[in-house]
Parts: structure tokens; sequence; C-alpha cells
């Protein structure tokens, strides 16, 4: 692809600050060639992999994947062992990738169910990438949007009964602070693969306003043409937040 003729067909100074993916269609994919699931997961890697190689020169300030879900582990064992692998071999393969560009990875989620060599590898991943000033990847990752709410529910609540804040000072900017990483942005622009229109427990608190982009293009199917589609329907909307 020629970087700077695609790039000329966006309005830089008008990006969406947060891009949020729903990377969607991978069994379907795998399916209709009359392959494993697994095919369709490594396929879908390398689509990610376009994707974050593309925003090196777009420069969307945040990106994030919905990688995993806490549903998520309600399918087949071996699915599940399929996916942990690829996502170790993503965090390993790219960790230099991501310093050397300057892409900040975080981690999205909650780490009580995923296994351990994993999680070693997102904490020195989060580490080595922490100065990180290009963009931020942000992998939804063991997440649920409800279940990060209820999360910080309860971290409010225990702050509220030891006296660290008082009831009457809660608003929706006190809230934030209790979420995931707070410092990160509302999403401005959710896209969605593979045809599919739900949001599927995606981000639920920082979505209150997100403007939608659905396209029946199946994930491992997605090139960058696709997603700057995505980013030009984005910039063609008038975004009111409420407002006449």
């Amino acid at each position: 692809m020629d970087i700077q003729k695609a790039l000329k067909g966006i309005d830089l100074s008008r990006l969406p600050r947060h891009v949020g993916i729903i990377m969607d269609g991978n069994g379907r994919w795998a399916k209709r060639r009359g392959l494993p699931r697994y095919e369709g997961h490594k396929e879908g890697l390398k689509a990610l992999e376009r994707i974050l190689d593309f925003n090196t020169h777009l420069k969307v300030p945040y990106i994030t994947i919905y990688a995993f879900s806490r549903e998520n582990w309600q399918r087949d064992k071996k699915e599940i062992e399929e996916i942990m692998s690829l996502a170790k071999q993503l965090i390993e393969e790219k960790s230099s990738y991501f310093v050397q560009k300057g892409v900040r990875f975080i981690h999205l989620g909650d780490r009580d169910m995923i296994c351990e060599d994993i999680v070693e590898s997102i904490k020195k991943l989060e580490e080595e990438t922490k100065n990180g000033s290009l963009y931020t990847l942000c992998v939804a990752f063991n997440y649920g949007g409800r279940h990060e709410i209820i999360n910080a529910i309860k971290k409010m609540y225990n702050d509220i009964k030891n006296e660290i804040i008082k009831e009457e000072n809660i608003s929706e900017e006190t809230f934030n602070k209790y979420l995931y990483h707070p410092e990160i942005p509302d999403v401005d622009l959710i896209i969605r693969t593979s045809n599919e229109q739900r949001i599927s427990n995606f981000m639920l608190w920082r979505a209150a306003y997100s403007e939608f982009y659905f396209t029946d293009v199946l994930w491992p199917d997605f090139q960058e043409s696709d997603f700057i589609k995505a980013i030009i329907d984005y910039q063609s909307r008038e975004r009111r937040f409420g407002k006449a």
C-alpha cells in the first residue's frame, strides 16, 4: 500500500482520539474455507498486525482491541488454548517492535483467570513500553464491560466506607477514576467487523457517545483500506453529544 496516498483521503486534523475494534469473524472465515477455527485466529492476528503497523503512520492516539472477553471462557477448551497461544505469540514477537516504534502497550481486564506465563509477559511488555509516545495500544483481554463497572463500584464503595471520598462528591469524573486505566479517554469510534451489529459488553462506560461503524468484512480480511473507510465515515458525521 502507498501510505502517503492512503493518508491523503483522511483529514489528519480530525482523527478520532480513541478507536475501539471488535475483531469479529475469525471462525466464519475459517469455516468458509473448510479450515479449523485456529487458522481463522492466525489470520486474524495478521490482520491486527497490519492495522497496528498502519497506525504508526496514521497515529490514532489510542486503539483498543477486544481480544478476549470474560464470556469467551465458555468456548471449547482447545480453542481457548489456541487463542492463549496466539496471545503469547503476539506479546513476545511484537515486544521489540512496540519498543522500537514507541507504541505503549497496556492490558485492560482482570488477570485472575489468565495463565501466569502470559501475565508475566504482559507485565514485562507494559514496563518496557511505558514511555511509548507514538500511540497507545489497549488490549481488552479477559475483559467485560459490566465486570469493569462492578469492579469500579466495589473500589469506590470501599473508599466511601473508609472515608477517602464522600458520597456527595461522587460524579462521572470521580467514577471514571476507578475504571481500568482511567487515563484512557472515551471511545470516539467503535469498528465491528463481520456484519454483526451489537456491542457485546465492550467498553460500556467509555462508549456512551461512541460512533459505530459496521462492516461485513470478516476480521482476517480487514485491510488498511477498510480502516481508512471507517475513519472517513467517522469524519463525515456531526457529533453533538446530546446537544441540538
